[in-house]
């Protein structure tokens, strides 16, 4: 089965060109003219644009343990809306995901749904703790990822263990780091030390940015992220961790953006109910509208689709060996079409996502995802 989007602004990171691009199965086949070949379904873009489909580094689906605050379904839904095919599920969940049995009974529950890929994060400790530390060879074969995400790696010897363990067994640490600075200055440290595969999650901090940006020049390999709300909210008190910071540390976010030292965007989707947020709990709502946030500020800054696109997509995927987030043959079907220019207000009554925890109702949202394409399957249409 052939499909072909035709008459289409192609944009990923590596440029833009106008075209017809075929789908065959779960890859993409072909990029070209529309009669380069026979398609058993063709779509007319009309002029619109066809990027790769979204992968998220850092989302939490709550799932299991938390369905009032969202499951793997409604997040997932939530997410294609925002045009997001891969999702790195963070592993405070309950129980916790710490073992190789837990993470691969939520990948399966994620191809059952045939939503969004999923990438299941696995604890770096037990209770997501700096203490006892999980099993890192047997997790290693069930996902790529490990990481404590809500808690901080406060033990010196155990972040240094860690990070010879993702040397040794090839995955990806991510961080949650608090007091951000002073946590990211001794990971780096650390980094330095032993080596080891270390990215650095949700960074909000122009002080943050400058330690990640020496360390890269000394030639360190790292990499690191930014949220949208760390580059649309600033001097609010509402209660997100990192905590939104100045418009001068936002005006950092984007220059970091500019100059190459932040490599990928995420949302740290974080779900709660409203007595949640009441009692001061942590967190936003935010994957079904990340996009339109990123469109809005990347315009805002002149900065081009060609680099949204290999934040939001090609970078986290390349991070995370997926060969996903590039319109390439050969590479998966994750794509979608995008209005990228019209404009809208966050309104959380429309929002798929079971928690609707957002600071941002009524502001101005960029661009709309009219079809997310996962592995050459339409999984959403608006």
């Amino acid at each position: 089965m052939i499909s072909a989007y035709h008459n289409a602004r192609l944009i990923d990171a590596s440029g833009e060109r106008f075209g017809s691009l075929f789908v065959e199965d779960e890859f993409i086949r072909h990029i070209g003219d529309k009669n380069d070949m026979p398609a058993d379904i063709d779509v007319e873009a009309n002029g619109l644009v066809l990027m790769p489909a979204l992968f998220d580094m850092h989302t939490h689906l709550r799932d299991p343990g938390f369905p009032q605050k969202e499951t793997m379904e409604s997040g997932m839904r939530a997410a294609l809306k925002g045009g997001y095919a891969t999702l790195c599920a963070m592993a405070n969940t309950k129980p916790v995901c710490a073992t190789a049995g837990l993470v691969l009974q939520n990948h399966k529950k994620a191809e059952e749904l045939k939503l969004c890929r999923l990438i299941q994060a696995a604890a770096a400790g037990e209770g997501l703790k700096d203490e006892i530390p999980t099993d890192y060879e047997a997790l290693s074969k069930a996902t790529g990822m490990i990481s404590n995400d809500g808690l901080t790696i406060f033990s010196d010897d155990f972040m240094r263990n860690l990070l010879l363990a993702s040397k040794k067994h090839g995955f990806i640490i991510s961080t949650h780091c608090q007091p951000e600075r002073q946590i990211v200055a001794r990971d780096i440290a650390l980094l330095e030390e032993v080596g080891g595969n270390l990215h650095v999650g949700h960074i909000s901090h122009r002080q943050t940015l400058a330690l990640i940006r020496e360390a890269k020049a000394r030639g360190l390999k790292l990499t690191c992220e930014v949220t949208p709300h760390h580059l649309f909210g600033w001097d609010s008190d509402y209660k997100v961790n990192p905590p939104l910071r100045s418009h001068e540390d936002v005006l950092a976010m984007i220059e970091g953006i500019k100059d190459g030292t932040i490599d990928c965007l995420s949302t740290d989707h974080a779900p709660h109910t409203p007595e949640d947020k009441q009692n001061g709990m942590a967190g936003i709502s935010n994957i079904e509208y990340a996009l339109q946030i990123f469109l809005h500020v990347f315009n805002e800054f002149a900065i081009p689709l060609t680099r949204l696109s290999e934040m939001a997509s090609f970078a986290p995927a390349k991070r995370m060996g997926i060969k996903t987030g590039l319109l390439k043959p050969g590479y998966f079907a994750d794509i979608i079409l995008l209005e990228p220019d019209g404009k809208s207000t966050l309104d959380c009554d429309t929002m798929i996502s079971q928690s609707h925890n957002t600071p941002f109702e009524g502001r101005a949202l960029r661009g709309r995802v009219l079809t997310t394409v996962v592995e050459g399957q339409v999984r959403y249409q608006a």
